[in-house]
């Protein structure tokens, strides 16, 4: 009984961990990889605002707006991902623990996935925003430099796996 117990807690641990760990690498990264305006996220969360705004001719007004837009968002998750790396560091003491907790793991897992929810709800607010700012015209423009921009994101991750 003891075996078939540790075989099914070992993957739990495994899970929660990746998590987690998943969840701080999405913090971390946003929008990479992800559909729609995750991209968007990815470009303007990730330090890219002025490239981004540069591209559609965005007015100085519009530029102040969302700069605060993007620094309010910033400060917010800086918090979530302090409570993810916390939360990462709790998922590898419980992992490597003499007897390992299963109600631990799935507390702490469930933890992750509320902390990866407000990380999401957030960045999709700051979208929501930023969009309120920028003209449909401007929106339209900056969606189809990002198209194209993971478009050539693709090229290159097919090129580097020798597909």
């Amino acid at each position: 009984m003891r075996s078939l117990k540790m075989k099914h807690l070992i993957p739990a641990a495994a899970m929660a961990l990746a998590l987690v760990t998943g969840a701080a690498q999405a913090q971390r990264h946003p929008g990479m990889g992800g559909p729609g305006m995750g991209a968007i996220a990815g470009g303007l969360m990730g330090g890219h605002v002025e490239h981004m705004l540069d591209l559609v001719d965005a007015t100085d007004a519009q530029r102040a707006q969302i700069k605060s837009i993007m620094d309010a968002a910033r400060g917010e998750l800086k918090t979530q991902h302090e409570a993810l790396r916390s939360l990462h560091e709790q998922g590898l003491t419980l992992f490597s623990a003499t007897n390992v907790d299963a109600a631990a793991i799935e507390a702490l897992r469930q933890k992750g996935s509320a902390v990866h929810e407000q990380i999401s709800r957030r960045m999709s607010q700051a979208m929501i925003d930023v969009a309120r700012v920028l003209t449909p015209e401007q929106r339209a423009k900056l969606a189809a430099k990002l198209k194209q921009r993971q478009a050539r994101m693709a090229e290159h991750l097919k090129s580097r796996s020798g597909q």
